[in-house]
């Protein structure tokens, strides 16, 4: 929570008090004092919930298949579920028998995601990691590395490129023109969207929602304010209501991507 925040709840700072002014959300959101520092690297907030995520998907699916049964107990069905809907309405949907051997990584990847971006409503942490780019930054570049390796591993040196590049059925006097765009689009704007649209819709949801919170106390008032403050909490909570669903859209479109990019580069052509 920051200062603002921290400050206007605890005052009583609202609308028509004198010298009381909206303490409007910024970058101060998202910035965080470290936790502690370990020479020049701090550790600090996301970094922590970050690890807890992760820890929480590998205890929670190792607690779920550690003694898999035949008849499933509930948290071994959770866990069923979970991996069967992303293995058949992605990876098997999107690259075939031959994406069977990617599932693990994108199962781990899509709960990650997901529950990163859940910390943002979770009591206490209130704050989406994928709100900070340098997560879904690492992410993308994991399922680059993952790209680029199945291509040319698949393809060769040559032929790598040529599937990178150079589109089949096009006519050959638009390839000059083509094949640099797929070039470009290929190997640096897929990794870079791939990225910051986690990011944005993470980072805009919060800020929306902090907002609106603020301004719910705010404008809490004896005066007219208390009914522009009431409105204010019914739309921060409307907007926590939407933020729920675009947590679990932005997983699942992240994944779909990523499955997209391993098909194209296990693929003959594009």
């Amino acid at each position: 929570m920051s200062a603002e925040l921290t400050s206007l709840a605890s005052g009583s700072c609202h609308f028509g008090d004198a010298g009381c002014g909206f303490p409007a959300p910024g970058l101060n959101e998202f910035q965080f004092k470290p936790i502690f520092s370990i020479g020049s690297i701090e550790f600090n907030k996301p970094m922590l919930l970050s690890i807890i995520v992760a820890l929480l998907v590998v205890v929670f699916f190792w607690a779920a298949f550690a003694k898999p049964r035949l008849v499933p107990g509930k948290l071994q069905l959770v866990g069923e579920i979970g991996y069967d809907f992303v293995k058949r309405s992605i990876v098997l949907e999107t690259i075939g028998k031959k994406g069977e051997k990617y599932v693990p990584m994108l199962v781990s990847m899509f709960f990650f995601i997901w529950l990163m971006n859940i910390m943002s409503i979770i009591p206490f942490a209130q704050f989406p990691v994928s709100a900070a780019i340098a997560f879904p930054a690492g992410l993308a570049a994991v399922v680059w590395i993952t790209y680029m390796t199945l291509t040319f591993k698949k393809h060769g040196f040559v032929g790598g490129l040529k599937n990178l590049c150079w589109p089949s059925g096009i006519p050959g006097w638009v390839m000059f023109i083509l094949v640099p765009i797929e070039f470009f689009s290929n190997i640096f704007v897929r990794p870079f969207t791939l990225a910051v649209r986690a990011f944005a819709n993470m980072f805009a949801g919060h800020l929306l929602i902090v907002m609106f919170s603020i301004a719910s106390w705010y404008l809490l008032s004896p005066s007219l304010g208390a009914l522009y403050g009431s409105a204010s909490f019914i739309v921060a909570v409307g907007l926590t209501a939407f933020e729920l669903l675009v947590q679990f859209l932005q997983a699942y479109i992240f994944v779909m991507l990523a499955s997209s990019y391993i098909a194209g580069a296990l693929e003959e052509a594009h």
